[in-house]
């Protein structure tokens, strides 16, 4: 048996074509575009921002933005060449098998936990924040000890202080709600996600337009604040650790291609989706962004969960405050909703494949989802949603991230080595150029990531390995095809 076993093209092609057996196709390329315009617009843009220009870049935080998606366009130009060539769910750990052989293929799926799992977990923990600003308005508290977890300080909107609560309960309510909702079928979340995604584009457009007559210029003196003298804290360093900060953000693109089995037309779809969902959440971040630190000195946002609604607060259209906070929720709302999404159809294929248990790809009778696997995820979601500081969340979201992004672009380098003749409805242009561009760009995003970040990952890393020596070895069904 052998570990660097690559799994045939022919043979994931198989997989693709067994719609009947497996996920329903019910995805357009106008759905697949939502999808990762659902998946990108919502933390990195309503919540990050903030942390970003205040910690690290300052109103500087438009080039960390720009910074960030030129990585994403260069990895995002690979996904779309596989998942046009390999339209199956699982997104780079699939590309990773065909490529790199089993056990990469491995770590890249059990990394893309850290990517979709605590992602979700992530956003649920901002949506919370902006929950308790909207019941604020209407003179609604919930107890302390439930809206915050143990190793947190929040400030509420009414300046008192909460010094670590017991457990984050909205956060976990959403993430189980959501996990329900997928249960119930593909289809139906899709067309919540794209009525949720029309809201929020609305509100991002609404924001940029209003707040732009408010913006007051000595805001962005100077652009990029002078370095402290400490690596990432201002300066250019601190633009490439604003950009990896908010990078996991732009994961959409990334979570349409875990849907490809569930794509009318993959080979049209996927690419369109990848793409497409790229190019208008970046001309939103940067505009956005830049509105937003043009109303609110960068400094005032340290700590700021809510930086959107802070920045309009200053426009005088208090009306328009809870409309802004409603649609941020419902931002929210879709990134969750693509994230678990995203996780359980990874799981779904690694489980098909024999690298982890069944339990993992059974699909329900009724509504064909892997809703074993959804369950499994709102309990594992919940657990970091309401437990995790949110800082520290992100950190290991983004590191995740931009390690799978690295192995695509590697990935396509090596499936034009081995396999040049095989179809490509979409082709990545300028190879070797790009996917090494896309390398580059994301180790050095890697790089400005803070060391806690690298040590929990390699940790994460070291019990993936264990599992796959101990289980998935032992039962994968492409070294040991008698099971």
């Amino acid at each position: 048996m052998s570990i660097w076993k690559t799994k045939p093209l022919s043979v994931l092609l198989g997989e693709a074509s067994e719609s009947e057996k497996g996920l329903k196709r019910t995805l357009s390329s106008r759905s697949l575009v939502a999808l990762g315009v659902g998946a990108i617009i919502g933390a990195g843009l309503f919540s990050l921002t903030g942390i970003a220009a205040a910690d690290h870049a300052g109103p500087a935080v438009t080039i960390s933005f720009i910074l960030a998606a030129v990585g994403c366009a260069f990895a995002g130009l690979c996904y779309a060449e596989f998942a046009s060539m390999i339209p199956v769910a699982g997104s780079a750990y699939t590309y990773s098998y065909a490529t790199m052989g089993e056990f990469m293929a491995w770590i890249i799926g059990w990394d893309l936990v850290l990517e979709y799992a605590l992602g979700a977990a992530t956003v649920g923990v901002s949506w919370s924040r902006y929950l308790l600003e909207l019941l604020a308005k209407y003179d609604i508290h919930l107890p302390p000890d439930l809206i915050c977890s143990p190793w947190e300080t929040l400030t509420l909107s009414n300046g008192t202080v909460i010094n670590g609560g017991i457990v984050n309960l909205p956060a976990i309510f959403i993430v189980s709600l959501l996990s329900l909702l997928l249960i119930k079928g593909t289809k139906e979340s899709a067309s919540l996600n794209n009525f949720l995604v029309v809201i929020k584009v609305a509100v991002v457009i609404i924001f940029i337009v209003l707040g732009w007559k408010f913006i007051d210029p000595t805001n962005y003196t100077p652009y990029i604040p002078e370095n402290t003298g400490v690596f990432g804290q201002f300066g250019w360093s601190g633009i490439a650790a604003g950009a990896g900060t908010v990078f996991f953000a732009f994961i959409g693109f990334d979570a349409v291609s875990t849907a490809a089995q569930e794509a009318k037309n993959p080979q049209k779809g996927m690419p369109i989706g990848i793409l497409g969902s790229l190019i208008i959440c970046t001309l939103l971040y940067v505009l956005f962004s830049h509105v937003m630190t043009g109303l609110v000195p960068y400094y005032k946002f340290a700590g700021d969960a809510k930086p959107a609604a802070t920045a309009f607060a200053v426009t005088g259209y208090d009306f328009l405050q809870t409309g802004l906070i409603v649609a941020i929720l419902a931002g929210y709302t879709s990134v969750m909703l693509v994230m678990l999404m995203g996780q359980s159809r990874v799981f779904y294929t690694m489980s098909k494949d024999g690298l982890l248990p069944p339990f993992f790809s059974e699909i329900h009778a009724k509504f064909r989802t892997p809703w074993k696997t959804n369950l499994f995820f709102l309990v594992f979601v919940s657990l970091f949603a309401g437990l995790v500081p949110v800082s520290d969340l992100g950190h290991m979201v983004s590191i995740g991230t931009l390690l799978a992004f690295v192995l695509v672009c590697i990935g396509v380098m090596v499936m034009r080595k081995k396999m040049p003749d095989a179809p490509r409805a979409f082709r990545t242009p300028w190879v070797p150029f790009v996917p090494v561009a896309g390398i580059v760009i994301c180790l050095a995003l890697m790089y400005s990531l803070p060391n806690e970040s690298w040590a929990r990952l390699v940790v994460w890393m070291a019990l993936g390995i264990v599992i796959y020596f101990v289980y998935g070895k032992k039962n994968s069904k492409l070294n040991n095809p008698d099971k």
